[in-house]
């Protein structure tokens, strides 16, 4: 029972504040293309550069978490091909969807609030890893013709290449600066989660059948691939947890922005984005569960 209700008591908040954005979505009707593009723009990478450029991070420790993590991806990635091509899904929206989950609204105040805040730099290790791969192999597995140049122009690249560079070499923010960008960084994780309630207030869900398929293959196959390797590598208990964390986080919702932008049958992308998001209420108590 202990354990039921610190499980409860972690995903309540992220519950609450996705339910103020939803109700604020569903009153104001807001836009938020600004706010959005301020949280790509400066605070994920004020989050993410003040996070790898602390005195405690050294992300040669995060090497085999980050390698869990792509094996997750990868893994994830051929069992959606083999699903697609069973079920006859458009697979290029389908398999991304499949591998890239929301490791940035959910995954970190998920283990913010599961791990505590000295796991944070974990799990921006892994969010960075995921995001390089995502915005590169991931867009040309949505549209393998297009081109990938404009992530050479995203803040997002060079504040991962800039907190690598920095943990290699052992360079730390002063602590009066790295006060300010971790206030502002920080403020990137609340935000998140209440733009993903205003997001699902603003879906329009079709598909329901090929959604619940989503919802339940993103979660499972993710855990299928990261249970075996928690047992195998190198890595502390919270680590492990944060992994397993991560495997069972759903869709992410920039995968409907893709699949719109290309092309890619976004009502398919839309009805997993959706559903998985709210069977997200069953699947990552059950990866709390296996993690804590």
């Amino acid at each position: 029972m202990e354990l039921v209700i610190r499980i409860i008591g972690i995903i309540t908040p992220v519950l609450i504040i996705s339910a103020f954005g939803f109700a604020y979505a569903k009153l104001k009707q807001p836009d938020l293309s600004v706010v959005n593009r301020l949280s790509t723009d400066m605070l994920y990478p004020l989050l993410i550069y003040t996070a790898m450029a602390s005195k405690d991070f050294h992300i040669l420790d995060y090497l085999p978490l980050i390698g869990g993590g792509l094996a997750v991806l990868a893994g994830s990635g051929l069992i959606a091909w083999w699903a697609a091509r069973l079920l006859n899904y458009n697979r290029y929206a389908f398999i991304p969807s499949m591998m890239f989950t929301n490791v940035a609204n959910m995954g970190l105040p998920l283990t913010l609030f599961a791990f505590g805040a000295e796991m944070l730099p974990a799990a921006v290790s892994l969010f960075m890893a995921f995001s390089l791969v995502h915005f590169s192999i991931g867009i040309r597995l949505c549209a393998p013709h297009v081109s990938v140049k404009g992530i050479l122009r995203g803040p997002m690249l060079w504040a991962m290449i800039g907190g690598i560079v920095s943990s290699l070499i052992g360079f730390t923010l002063p602590d009066w600066l790295a006060a300010s960008t971790k206030m502002l960084g920080d403020a990137a994780i609340p935000l998140g989660l209440f733009t993903v309630g205003v997001g699902f207030a603003q879906f329009r869900v079709e598909r329901w059948s090929i959604g619940i398929v989503g919802a339940i293959l993103c979660p499972l196959s993710g855990l299928l691939i990261a249970w075996p390797l928690v047992q195998i590598l190198p890595m502390s208990a919270p680590m492990k947890g944060v992994l397993l964390l991560y495997a069972a986080l759903p869709p992410a919702v920039m995968n409907y922005i893709f699949a719109e932008r290309y092309d890619q049958d976004p009502g398919l992308v839309s009805a997993i984005v959706v559903v998985g998001n709210i069977a997200s209420i069953v699947f990552i108590p059950l990866a709390l569960y296996l993690a804590i």
